[in-house]
């Protein structure tokens, strides 16, 4: 690892940018650093190799922010979810006994084992991806109000599933390390919580805005690493760390300025280094080698978009659960994980990563579908009951 690299690295970064900004493309961010990556892995100019141990590590810490980031954008104080959060989780639970046959028919017809790893796939829901596009959208009252805590609930549910889905032999020192880790975030949320009460938070807020100490950043990055280390040392992906670090923190609530500091971190740095050392890190030859692969991504992807549509016997439209299907940090989480425990077969985590391209332009579609009308009216009426 020189400081060569890391420019190289960082340069590479901002070809998600490039093509994000394009009225043409319009591809999320994190398309362009993954195809970077590629270009720049063994497969093509093999100037980035993923094997390195600094790289490595420096991109695990950007897996932990991006998780970190994902689980700051669950609406944990919104208390307008409440009234809603019994329609959310029934249409979570329906995704998720509708995803059982899919996976099993898709493991099947591919001929691989990884049922219990796709059912999880196809039942996840990003966060990260849906929570902007419907603030973008204001479709934050209404019919398209049970869609956050359906959202939430599929994210960390499936976060928290997937170390156990996508290594069943050790389910069960998967299950008792990742108790372990959330039962750390829960002590980590009620200190922060205790801070908040008795006025240290605000007044640590003040000092650092005064004198520039950026002190609320440093105590986020010390807990979300302190639970990354126990994660670790129970051997959990950092993930999961991360993503309970997020909401622990959204469930106190972030000030803006830490919101920033974060964002700019991630962002900034850590995140595009991750995604660049993720695409170096995919064989695709194996997808060339393998056209079946290629088909299971598109599968998984139109499996996902599918299993979504059947909260439509709750009464949700079919555009909403089109848009719940987009699919981000599960994806991404569990071709690192199988990608570096060798747990997929060669190409397979390259598949995962189709699927979840495929569920971004579904839900690209629906967004379109959501949007104003010609004559300026929503497409889905805010005047309708939440429970559809």
């Amino acid at each position: 690892m020189t400081f060569g690299l890391l420019a190289l690295v960082c340069l590479a970064g901002l070809a998600g940018p490039l093509l994000a900004v394009s009225r043409r493309f319009g591809l999320p961010v994190v398309v362009g650093e993954l195809a970077a990556g590629v270009v720049l892995g063994p497969m093509m100019a093999g100037a980035v190799h993923a094997d390195d141990p600094t790289l490595t590590f420096m991109a695990t810490i950007g897996f932990a922010l991006v998780m970190f980031v994902a689980g700051s954008h669950v609406p944990m104080r919104d208390l307008r979810l409440r009234q809603v959060l019994p329609v959310g989780l029934l249409r979570a639970a329906v995704v998720g006994v509708a995803s059982v046959p899919v996976a099993l028919g898709l493991a099947a017809v591919f001929g691989t084992r990884h049922a219990l790893l796709y059912a999880v796939l196809l039942s996840s829901s990003s966060a990260a991806l849906v929570l902007p596009i419907v603030d973008s959208l204001h479709l934050t009252d209404g019919p398209a109000l049970p869609l956050l805590p359906q959202v939430a609930v599929a994210d960390a549910a499936c976060i928290v599933a997937l170390p156990l889905a996508i290594d069943p032999a050790r389910a069960g020192r998967a299950a008792l390390g990742a108790g372990v880790v959330l039962a750390c975030a829960l002590v980590l949320w009620a200190a922060l919580r205790a801070s908040e009460r008795r006025g240290w938070r605000a007044s640590v807020h003040h000092l650092s805005e005064r004198r520039k100490f950026a002190l609320e950043l440093r105590v986020s990055l010390a807990g979300l690493f302190g639970l990354a280390a126990i994660a670790e040392a129970g051997r959990v992906s950092v993930m999961l760390a991360g993503f309970a670090a997020g909401m622990a923190v959204a469930a106190v609530g972030e000030p803006r300025r830490l919101a920033r500091q974060l964002f700019g971190v991630t962002e900034g740095f850590f995140g595009p280094l991750f995604f660049v050392w993720l695409g170096a890190s995919l064989d695709l030859h194996a997808l060339g080698r393998r056209p079946a692969l290629i088909g299971l991504g598109v599968a998984l992807g139109v499996g996902a978009a599918i299993t979504h549509l059947a909260p439509r016997a709750t009464g949700q439209p079919l555009a909403l659960g089109m848009l719940a299907s987009a699919q981000l940090g599960v994806p991404v989480a569990a071709a690192t994980l199988g990608g570096s425990s060798h747990l997929l077969v060669d190409g397979e985590p390259a598949a995962l990563l189709l699927g979840a391209l495929v569920t971004i332009a579904v839900a690209a579609v629906a967004a379109r579908l959501l949007g104003p009308r010609p004559g300026g009216e929503p497409a889905v009426p805010a005047t309708t009951h939440p429970s559809g």
